[in-house]
């Protein structure tokens, strides 16, 4: 499984390089092999470096260190999620155990952040969900309602206000979450990095080849070498499925986002000089937008079901043409040319948009499958599946536990069928929000 990344993400190519990059060339064995090195992974080394202090610890990733999805989403720390189907007081109640995650997401990476001294460009900005058809309106006050019924500070606005706040007059209503949190998420994990323990060795570009278990012992190829260890721990997220690990419990989806330049004086004035902000849709296929601390607009409106290992230039160039379009719909003013970036980035999904988390056998374990809220989500994961992997529990484990279960998915070429379908059906819905 060899994943190439382009190499044009806007988050990333702020930051200066990376050196001293540590590859697999021979045969190790470890007390704990972690593998993959984003939100999750990072915080299971670093939760288990911290606890298990006389054990060797190994992280592999298959590429770069936390430079896959971790570092190429849109920066949400979320506390509310719209799209989650709470038509029932069976999914209300689902939908309060999600939000317990959600919160304890953000309490995990606030104590990061507090414990390691990290800039992230952290702003408890909120966050709005918002649509230029005024019919949608009915679905953001019976969302309101519940937020509001679960005491979620909540505030609807309509065009006059919205183009004010946001510089737009695009958006006619948006319902403003005041729990929302806006970061740069290439910042954050690349401090998660930093903060790793010393009993952590993390190897990149190693690409776990297979994997089995053997005499209670964890066999595995790694860039052609032998790794043996007595626990594993799965926090490759949207490549599970690709290293048979909860197959048919999850799938990854291809989205690809665009980042302009810095906004000059004139441009930014055009605009009505607006705080930062950031923008979900309404409907499940419409754009996220999202302005940045440094004067730069965030546009991501494209998501498919490709393979996740590889998006090619001509598909970036060829996407890169609706985030221009939306865009121009947005911000008339801004010129042609302005965008800087354009990168590809994968996300898993479930079919009832549930996580992953489990103890899948003796000595394995896995986390992931965040559906769009892995910063979090990812972290607060990462540091209780290290937990469960040293045979300790919380009462945090037991709050996940507690969520609904991933339901089991089709097998293919079904499931592909209906994923491909919906993409399609839910795209004509948000045609006009692209």
């Amino acid at each position: 499984m060899k994943i190439v990344n382009d190499t044009n993400c806007g988050w990333l190519n702020q930051l200066p390089k990376r050196k001293n990059i540590n590859v697999v060339q021979e045969d190790l064995k470890c007390d704990y092999l972690i593998v993959g090195a984003g939100f999750t992974g990072l915080s299971a080394a670093r939760q288990l470096g911290k606890t298990k202090k006389n054990k060797k610890i190994i992280v592999v990733d298959a590429q770069l260190a936390g430079e896959g999805a971790s570092s190429r989403n849109s920066g949400y720390l979320v506390d509310t999620t719209l799209n989650d189907g709470f038509t029932s007081n069976k999914d209300y109640q689902d939908y309060i155990k999600k939000i317990k995650i959600y919160k304890q997401g953000i309490n995990s990476v606030k104590n990061f952040i507090k414990e390691h001294q990290v800039d992230c460009d952290w702003n408890e900005c909120g966050k709005y969900f918002a649509s230029s058809r005024l019919d949608d309106e009915i679905k953001i006050k019976e969302f309101s309602e519940l937020l509001s019924k679960l005491n979620h500070k909540n505030e609807i606005f309509y065009q006059n206000d919205l183009i004010k706040k946001i510089g737009t007059k695009f958006y006619k209503v948006a319902l403003y979450t005041y729990g929302g949190i806006l970061i740069n998420p290439a910042k954050l994990v690349r401090s998660m990095i930093k903060a790793l323990p010393q009993n952590v060795n993390i190897y990149e570009n190693s690409t776990l080849i297979k994997w089995s278990k053997q005499n209670g012992k964890i066999y595995t190829e790694i860039n052609r070498y032998n790794l043996i260890a007595d626990k594993i721990i799965f926090c490759s997220n949207g490549f599970l499925n690709s290293l048979d690990v909860k197959k048919r419990y999850n799938f990854p989806l291809t989205l690809t986002a665009s980042m302009t330049r810095q906004l000059n004086k004139k441009e930014f004035e055009s605009i009505g000089q607006p705080k930062e902000w950031g923008i979900l849709p309404v409907r499940p296929m419409g754009a996220t937008v999202r302005m940045t601390k440094d004067k730069r607009i965030l546009i991501r409106n494209t998501v498919e079901n490709k393979k996740p290992y590889f998006m090619n230039k001509n598909d970036l160039i060829n996407n890169l043409k609706y985030h221009k379009e939306g865009l121009k719909k947005r911000f008339p003013s801004l010129p042609e040319d302005i965008i800087e970036n354009t990168w590809s980035g994968i996300v898993c999904r479930s079919g009832n948009g549930s996580q992953i988390f489990e103890k899948v056998d003796d000595n394995i374990y896995v986390a992931g499958c965040y559906n769009g809220s892995g910063i979090g989500v990812g972290t607060f994961f990462g540091e209780q599946i290290a937990l469960m992997a040293s045979n300790q529990q919380s009462d945090l484990i037991k709050t996940i536990e507690d969520r609904i279960k991933p339901n089991r998915l089709p097998p293919q070429p079904f499931l592909n069928i209906g994923i491909n379908t919906r993409l399609f059906y839910e795209r004509l819905k948000a045609n006009s929000e692209i």
